[in-house]
């Protein structure tokens, strides 16, 4: 079930952090890792319409999409709005 969770990770980084830590207990894994197992699998049942996509494609132009741009105000240092164009 982690194995499945771990490959899970390439298109869902939200729960990378957690995969993560609970593959720290595998080599002696006890009923609350199994516990946590099942929480997350609820967690991914909600949240299905969540998580990259990736489609076939011949076209290899790498596009990015963000929210941030790094503290870009200079007055408070606060995160705003950037549009952008090449």
């Amino acid at each position: 079930m982690v194995g499945g969770l771990q490959y899970l990770t390439l298109s869902r980084p939200d729960i990378s952090f957690a995969i993560n830590q609970l593959c720290q207990f595998m080599h002696n894994p006890r009923t609350s890792h199994l516990q946590v197992v099942k929480r997350i699998f609820r967690y991914i049942k909600g949240t299905l319409e969540q998580g990259l996509i990736f489609h076939k494609s011949n076209d290899f132009t790498l596009r990015s999409f963000s929210d941030a741009d790094w503290a870009g105000s200079v007055v408070d240092r606060r995160s705003t709005k950037m549009d952008w164009k090449p």
